[in-house]
Parts: structure tokens; sequence; C-alpha cells
């Protein structure tokens, strides 16, 4: 006989519609379904799915009305109308993140904060449907201020490390992972009461100056 589930997954529980399902799966803060109906992402999540549908069918100023409004309304979260996203899409800590018009997701596909999405330049053709941005696969993890640019392929399963700039396909089952922090100085005297434009007279403090 199956012993009582001791490994905390609560994907064994009563199912949920999948918009919901998925942040109960993939976030432990969230207790319950109301507190999820409250999260951001799930507001941008189901603008944008209206928003898509009308920009399917060619609804000219509407998909594009839709998503400006709720860009304004979950703090930053921009999705194109045109972005194709599978299903169990959740964005964890919703907040300026940038998904552009030919971007196409996959499904069970997790994002943080800050993740753009984007192309690489300035320039469209005509049609304005060429394709100018990423493709992400099945069951990717982008970490909160990854910036993935143009045309490239994530691989399914792959996960982007925190700050981590792509402009190269990625296979399947890879980690990519962005520049660490170095330290710069152990002992900084706790008195240095410089402003910002006096630092640098060190080798490598210039790096750091804001």
């Amino acid at each position: 006989m199956k012993g009582p589930n001791t490994t905390g997954d609560r994907s064994t529980k009563k199912r949920w519609p999948d918009w919901i399902q998925v942040v109960l799966d993939k976030d432990p803060a969230a207790r319950n379904v109301v507190e999820v109906l409250l999260y951001p992402s799930v507001h941008a999540v189901f603008f944008h799915r209206i928003a898509h549908w009308l920009y399917r069918r060619r609804i000219a100023v509407l998909p594009r009305l839709i998503s400006q409004i709720a860009r304004f309304l979950t703090g930053g979260i921009e999705i194109h109308p045109g972005a194709s996203i599978g299903r169990r899409f959740f964005i964890d800590h919703g907040s300026g993140v940038v998904i552009g018009e030919t971007t196409e997701i996959g499904n069970d596909v997790m994002l943080y904060h800050q993740v753009t999405l984007g192309a690489t330049g300035w320039w469209r053709t005509e049609d304005g449907r060429t394709k100018r941005h990423p493709t992400i696969e099945d069951n990717v993890v982008i970490a909160s201020g990854a910036n993935i640019l143009g045309p490239v392929i994530i691989g399914a399963r792959s996960k982007i490390g925190a700050l981590a700039l792509v402009s190269e396909d990625v296979p399947p089952d890879s980690v990519v992972v962005g520049p660490r922090a170095r330290l710069l100085s152990a002992n900084a005297p706790s008195g240095d009461s410089r402003p910002l434009s006096q630092l640098g007279d060190k080798a490598g403090e210039r790096d750091y100056t804001i």
C-alpha cells in the first residue's frame, strides 16, 4: 500500500485550471487560490490570452490597447500581443518583463523578473513578420535579469542564469550563466565618504563607478 506523500509536492493535490495550478506547483509562497489570483503575472497572462486571440484575427489597435493596460496594471510586464505562449506559463515576481512580438514560448516555461526576450536591432521588414525574437522550448527556466536577444532557440529543459546575455542558440538540457560578481575590496574603510565621482583611483575601481 502506498504511504502518505511526504515530499511536499502540491501537484498531487486537487487540480485547478492550468493557469492557477502552475503557480501552486512552482511557488512555495502561494498558499491558496485566492493568493494566486492576486499575482500580477497571472493578470498579465490572462490579458495576453485575450490580446493574442484578437491579434491572430487581425483586429487592429485593440490587442495593443489591452497589452498596454496590462502593462500598467501589472507593474511593467510587457507582452506583445503577437507573442505565442504555451500552457502553464509562469512569471514569478513579475515586473519589468519584456516579451517581443515574434517570441515563441513552449509549455511549462518559467520566467523571473526583469527578463527580456527581445530583438537585436531597430529594423523591420515591410510585412513586419520576420522572426526577430527568441524561441523558448518546453520546460525552460529563465532567471532574473537575463536577456535573450534575437531569433535564437533555447532548447528544452535548459536553465538560463541570472543576468545572462544570450544571443546564440542553446542546446537542450543546458545550463547558461552570466558573469559572476568579483570582490573589489575586502577591507574598504568605513569612514570613506568620497563621492562616486572621486572613486577610481585604484586599479579596477573605475569600472564600477556610476
